[in-house]
């Protein structure tokens, strides 16, 4: 059928509508008129596969990547990244008004943290035939890679000299940009050419690590900050990009001399070692013990005093027996949620700073947080991972204080 996608849907795909029912278009865009097959019909929607474009968008343009079209790393790699940063800021506003039933809510421009390709400092790979590989698109399907133009350079350089990895099921890539590290995790054989791939080698055998050569270990530097990172620890992806997330929670925090900052899910440390410079103490947990333990050496190390406990956010706060001035949260995909909301409010903090990965769920925690006495001040969308629909999203909520009757 030929169709006319309008908009963006969340999730990465056009969608147009037709006879009162939505098509969504994987490699489309809005403005465009194409012919699209119906692959799966769920009644008032469909899911379509493109077929051909009939008139193309001037944003258009052939995807740099020659995987582009098959591997799904990537989902945008044909649109301009103009484009695609007006596509993702006009998805936050979109989950903002419906979900969180704002009116015109504030959303800056979609901040550009860096390089649009070259910036991720992890891939995570299967391997199929001796090669490093990726899903297809909506798919089971694996695609074995030439290359991977998302990479940083310093990791382009060791998929050049990885050779064939036969025997290795998966294999993890890491890179310290700025601080030179390079860390490989191997889950199934090591490869006999291994050692000349100039990085630190880890093997994966189910939840153990063992290092196998240097120590897995990786440092990184944010915002003047070095961090330790555990071999397989999370840190966000994009280094210039995590820079971003700290500046712009810096200004939505306005932290004061004699702060306490609460961190929540506050992994190995990136905000509490960063911003809690600026505050008196920062107290904070996250769920992962190795990452706590990063997160006190970290900390230590940037001079900041702290108290960071391992546990549930929204089970065990209440072992933080400390009131906190300012917070930032920083989630999984899923939310806050309602528990997470009660969490961060417990101690009525003046302002709090929301990270968050995925629009909806910031929006309807947007309406949970205003239920709780907060009000959604403004939201700024950064381009962490240019090329695909993903959004990062710094969001600040400040609480609303009641008017004095007697004034």
């Amino acid at each position: 059928m030929e169709l006319h996608p309008h908009d963006m849907a969340h999730g990465g795909e056009a969608v147009a509508r037709h006879d009162g029912k939505a098509y969504f278009i994987p490699g489309a865009m809005p403005g465009e008129v194409v012919e699209a097959t119906v692959v799966e019909d769920k009644g008032s929607w469909a899911r379509t596969a493109l077929i051909e474009v009939i008139a193309a968008s001037a944003e258009r343009r052939d995807p740099p990547c020659v995987h582009a079209v098959a591997c799904g790393g990537c989902q945008w790699q044909f649109a301009t990244e103009d484009e695609q940063r007006r596509w993702k800021r006009s998805t936050v506003v979109g989950q903002l008004s419906h979900l969180g039933k704002l009116h015109d809510p504030l959303v800056h421009e979609t901040v550009v943290p860096g390089s649009d390709f070259g910036y991720r400092n992890r891939m995570d790979f299967h391997v199929v035939d001796g090669r490093p590989a990726l899903y297809r698109s909506r798919s089971n399907d694996l695609v074995p890679l030439d290359q991977c133009l998302l990479m940083v350079p310093q990791l382009q350089d060791v998929f050049k000299r990885l050779g064939d990895l036969s025997g290795v099921e998966k294999l993890t890539v890491r890179s310290g940009t700025r601080t030179g590290d390079l860390v490989a995790i191997v889950e199934g054989e090591i490869p006999e050419q291994a050692e000349s791939w100039g990085v630190d080698i880890v093997q994966r055998e189910g939840n153990r690590l063992e290092a196998i050569h240097g120590d897995g270990d990786l440092t990184e530097i944010v915002d003047g900050v070095t961090f330790r990172v555990p071999p397989d620890g999370f840190f966000q992806n994009n280094t210039s990009g995590a820079e971003a997330l700290v500046r712009l929670v810096r200004e939505a925090l306005e932290i004061e001399d004699g702060d306490t900052l609460l961190d929540g899910y506050c992994g190995v440390g990136l905000f509490g070692a960063t911003l809690g410079r600026d505050a008196q103490r920062v107290v904070g947990l996250d769920s992962t013990r190795s990452a706590v333990d990063y997160a006190r050496q970290n900390l230590s190390a940037a001079g900041v005093d702290h108290r960071l406990i391992t546990g549930s956010f929204t089970r065990d706060i209440e072992k933080i027996d400390e009131y906190w001035d300012v917070a930032v949260v920083d989630p999984p995909r899923k939310g806050l949620g309602l528990r997470g909301v009660e969490a961060v409010t417990a101690a009525m903090p003046r302002r709090i700073a929301y990270v968050a990965c995925d629009p909806a769920s910031l929006a309807r925690d947007t309406r949970t947080l205003a239920e709780f006495g907060y009000e959604f001040i403004e939201a700024t969308p950064v381009d962490l991972f240019p090329q695909t629909y993903h959004i990062e999203i710094v969001a600040r909520f400040d609480r609303v204080v009641p008017e004095d009757d007697s004034s």
